[in-house]
C-alpha cells in the first residue's frame, strides 16, 4: 500500500465538544482523536478537501497515515470514520498511534477474481461466504484486500480458509476450516403436482417492472381478483348419482 500523509493540527480547548466540532465542520475541517500507544488520547483537526483527496484511491477506511502533527511524524492506524446519515460525509474519524516494528491484527478483505469452470462449463453459481479474514501483521504490509483466483473452482467444490497462501508476512487468525467460496448447482424448481380434474394454472410471470398501483383497472384478458378473505365461497354443484 502506499505511504499516505496528512497533515493535523490539535484542537484547542475551545475546538472541543459537539457544538465546537459542528463549527469546525463547517469551516471546512474535520474533527479527529488519535488514541496514543503510551496512552491517552490526542485531539486533532484537518483538512476535509485534503482528506477526501487521500482516501480517493482507497475503499478501505482501515490504512495507515503518517500524520504530521507538531513536526512530528506518528503513523497512526485510521480505525473508524463517521459519516454523515444523510450527505454521507465524514464527520469524525479515529486512529490509533502504531509502532512500524511490532505487528497488529487487522481486517483483510477477500476479492474473488475470475471466472470458475464449475460456472463456466457446469452451469455453477458462485457464492463467496466469507469477505475478510482477520491476521497479524506489520502496519506497513497491510494491504486493502486479499486477491483470491477462483478460476479452478469445479462444481461442488469449496475453497477453504487453509486454502489462502498469503506469504510470511501474515499470520491467519481466522479459523483455517472456514469455507471462503464455493461452486454450487442451481437448484430447479420443483413441478407442480397435477390435481385430476384441475385446470392447470398459467406459470406466473415475475415482472421487473414498477407495480400496478392499486385499484388499477386489471389488463385486458387478466383473470378476475381472487375473492377476498373471509368471504364465502359459492357450493359446489353435487355430482349426478352414477347409472347402475
Amino acid at each position: 500500500m502506499d505511504e499516505l500523509k496528512m497533515k493535523a493540527e490539535l484542537r484547542s480547548a475551545q475546538e472541543q465538544g459537539s457544538k465546537a466540532s459542528g463549527r469546525l465542520r463547517r469551516s471546512g475541517m474535520i474533527p479527529a482523536a488519535v488514541n496514543r500507544i503510551e496512552g491517552g488520547t490526542t485531539l486533532v483537526k484537518f483538512n476535509a478537501h485534503d482528506f477526501g483527496v487521500m482516501l480517493k484511491h482507497h475503499s478501505s477506511e482501515q490504512v495507515l497515515v503518517s500524520l504530521e502533527l507538531e513536526g512530528k511524524v506518528v503513523p497512526a492506524l485510521m480505525r473508524e470514520v463517521q459519516h454523515d446519515v444523510m450527505t454521507g460525509a465524514p464527520i469524525h474519524v479515529d486512529f490509533g498511534e502504531v509502532s512500524l516494528t511490532k505487528k497488529i491484527r487487522v481486517s483483510i478483505p477477500i476479492r474473488l477474481f475470475g471466472e470458475p469452470e464449475g460456472v463456466k462449463l457446469g452451469g455453477g453459481v458462485l457464492q463467496q461466504t466469507l469477505r475478510a479474514v482477520d491476521v497479524d501483521c506489520l502496519p506497513t504490509d497491510i494491504i486493502e484486500h486479499f486477491d483470491v483466483d477462483v478460476s479452478a473452482l469445479k462444481l461442488a467444490q469449496t475453497l477453504f480458509v487453509r486454502d489462502l497462501k498469503m506469504g510470511d508476512k501474515y499470520v491467519i487468525i481466522t479459523p483455517k476450516d472456514i469455507p471462503l467460496a464455493g461452486v454450487v448447482a442451481v437448484e430447479e424448481e420443483a413441478a407442480p403436482v397435477a390435481v385430476e380434474g384441475a385446470t392447470p394454472a398459467a406459470p406466473e410471470v415475475l415482472a421487473k417492472g414498477k407495480k400496478e398501483e392499486e385499484g388499477a383497472a386489471p389488463a385486458a384478458g387478466a383473470k378476475a381478483a381472487a375473492p377476498a378473505a373471509g368471504a364465502k365461497a359459492a357450493p359446489a354443484a353435487k355430482a349426478a348419482p352414477a347409472k347402475k
